[in-house]
């Protein structure tokens, strides 16, 4: 008798088991986005970000970033740098007007987080780690990228001027 009452016992904890399961939530972007950058002679923001964020600290593993910012969306604060910036000079915002980034996975850092995943830009993709910090239902990153890298314009003429490298400044508040 003693082990029938341990086989249902254990029975049901399995059962019970079976259906418990951790919960990511799905997040909606905040229209109080900033996509800040800056380089020597480069500076300005993207105006348009759209994607998907499925985000919980305790349950990294079922959780992904996937983000979209439209290229004609650059604003330098100066007209004809926003139309070199998409021309094919540049980004080639009529062959490519989209950079992306899509998540492979996540970790917790001292700090933060860190996300790695795949960015791509200019018809180029390439793997990156992004630290980034979630407070407050804002996900805050700051990080830099190689422009060259993505063949984002040259190191001729008046293109050597811009930096090779150039910062970025992320912050993409959430809402429930």
């Amino acid at each position: 008798m003693k082990d029938i009452k341990y086989f249902f016992l254990a029975t049901a904890v399995l059962a019970l088991s079976a259906f418990t399961w951790k919960t990511v939530t799905k997040w909606k972007i905040d229209e109080n986005y900033s996509i800040r950058f800056v380089g020597t002679d480069a500076e300005g923001i993207f105006k348009k970000l759209s994607g998907e964020v499925v985000f919980e600290e305790s349950n990294l593993e079922s959780s992904s970033f996937s983000f979209v910012v439209d290229v004609n969306s650059i604003n330098t604060g100066n007209g004809m740098k926003n139309k070199h910036a998409i021309s094919d000079k540049w980004f080639d915002a009529e062959e490519y007007p989209n950079i992306s980034f899509k998540s492979t996975n996540f970790t917790k850092s001292k700090v933060g987080y860190s996300v790695n995943g795949e960015l791509t830009m200019h018809g180029i993709s390439k793997k990156m780690t992004v630290p980034f910090t979630f407070e407050k239902d804002v996900v805050a990153a700051k990080f830099s990228v190689k422009r060259l890298d993505f063949k984002v314009g040259t190191m001729e003429g008046n293109s050597k001027k811009v930096s090779d490298e150039i910062k970025l400044d992320v912050s993409i508040p959430l809402i429930k």
